[in-house]
């Protein structure tokens, strides 16, 4: 039995811990924050409930893997149910588009609503990325990289030096389909021209797979990877900042934290690697992938009847989610944005016709800057900039010995599955007890 030291609390963490610990480990789990979840946690204020981070994901088949390989399915913990449609968007002519989920027909048919031919010419795109999928699948978000053994083709694709801008300038000549299929990479943070083609995968993945979330919000998964730890025995330190590893002969030997050292053969670290000195050279040239504005409102009155996500294509751009909990007669929306803020989000959307100010009977503001202090660094992880950023990160093995990486900067997938992705390839590299 190894002792393995994971550092950080949020899902890539949790997710590392809950695997290591049922494969016989002595899980030893470090977290700043007085509670675990980081961005899967809730935002509560006058009797309305608001999702702090994401509120849906991809790849359900990722979260399903981790629950039944770390004890109960998840089907026994929560009730993962997939979103239809997955979102509307928005465009400043006026028109708008339902995109479904889960469905090549039913996109194709919902893209036909805006012109004749697009319908066909979206899922044309959208099954181009089918090969690179399974390519980055297999050997990428499946496989501890090793770029002696790796295929040609998997080389290729992440060196690949054709921007996703330029992907979809070539693919689109309406630029409505352009902003759709780049949008996940702007809320995301990130530039289109600075992003690699393969990060428009996550439109094949929402077409194959859907959107999912948890009724109420998917903070709740937040909840019971908690619980998944303590049933696994795993031991969990809140209000412990890791501060350095400590490297003895060439190999991690300690964790230094606020409380003093703590022993391990392994150290997963889920956090941002700057925040570790002995970590931070190896990824200089990388930079973090910032939150948007975020604005929780709770509402009373005549609200529209939105579908759970609608995003309003503009600079700012803008998201809308409606799934939050509020008190009977009300409603709980959250409001992000992107892009040149310079007045109030919600005068911002009253600007594109979603007037909600005079329904507000409780706000909650957060910019990014106070999302990166509650979190200790950016679960959106690390910010494309070209073809390099695949290599420039860090995980899941490092240049020190016993060292790991896990969660969102471990990887170059954007949400909760690819952080999920990530915990299993530390549990496949640090192997059985």
């Amino acid at each position: 039995m190894a002792r393995v030291v994971v550092v950080g609390g949020g899902f890539g963490g949790m997710a590392a811990g809950a695997r290591l610990a049922k494969v016989g480990h002595d899980v030893i789990l470090l977290e700043r924050a007085d509670h675990l979840g980081g961005a899967l946690t809730s935002v509560e204020h006058d009797g309305f409930t608001w999702d702090a981070g994401p509120a849906s994901t991809l790849l359900p088949a990722v979260v399903r893997d981790l629950f039944r390989k770390s004890g109960r399915p998840l089907e026994r913990e929560l009730d993962l149910q997939p979103l239809d449609p997955v979102r509307e968007h928005r465009f400043r002519d006026g028109s708008s588009v339902r995109v479904p989920g889960g469905s090549r027909a039913a996109q194709l048919a919902a893209f036909e609503g805006l012109g004749p031919g697009l319908g066909q010419q979206w899922v044309d795109h959208v099954a181009s990325y089918g090969e690179a999928w399974e390519l980055l699948r297999k050997e990428w978000f499946e496989r501890p990289f090793d770029a002696d053994v790796a295929p040609r083709e998997l080389i290729d694709l992440l060196g690949r030096r054709e921007s996703l801008d330029r992907r979809l300038r070539r693919a689109f000549r309406d630029e409505r389909l352009r902003l759709v299929a780049g949008h996940r990479v702007v809320m995301a943070g990130h530039e289109p021209r600075n992003a690699p083609v393969h990060a428009g995968v996550d439109t094949y993945l929402e077409q194959r797979f859907g959107a999912w979330t948890v009724p109420g919000g998917l903070a709740a998964l937040g909840t019971a990877m908690a619980a998944r730890l303590e049933l696994r025995g795993v031991t969990v330190l809140t209000r412990t900042e890791a501060l350095d590893l400590v490297v003895r002969e060439g190999r991690v030997a300690a964790v230094r934290t606020t409380d003093g050292e703590l022993d391990a053969d392994h150290v997963v670290v889920a956090i941002d690697p700057r925040r570790l000195p002995s970590l931070a050279s190896y990824v200089r040239r990388t930079m973090p992938a910032m939150p948007p504005v975020v604005c929780h409102v709770g509402l009373a009155g005549d609200v529209p009847d939105l579908p759970s996500e609608v995003v309003v294509h503009g600079d700012p751009l803008l998201v809308v989610r409606t799934g939050g909990r509020a008190p009977d007669g009300a409603a709980a929306w959250t409001v992000l944005g992107r892009g040149r803020i310079a007045e109030d989000v919600l005068l911002a959307l009253a600007r594109q016709g979603v007037d909600v100010r005079k329904q507000v009977v409780a706000r909650v503001d957060r910019s990014p800057r106070d999302l990166v202090e509650e979190w200790g660094g950016s679960p959106w992880g690390v910010l494309w900039q070209g073809p390099r950023t695949s290599r420039d990160r860090l995980g899941p093995r490092t240049p020190i010995p016993g060292v790991l990486t896990a969660g969102a900067h471990a990887t170059t997938g954007s949400g909760l599955p690819f952080a999920g992705l990530s915990a299993a390839l530390v549990a496949a590299v640090v192997g059985r007890a």
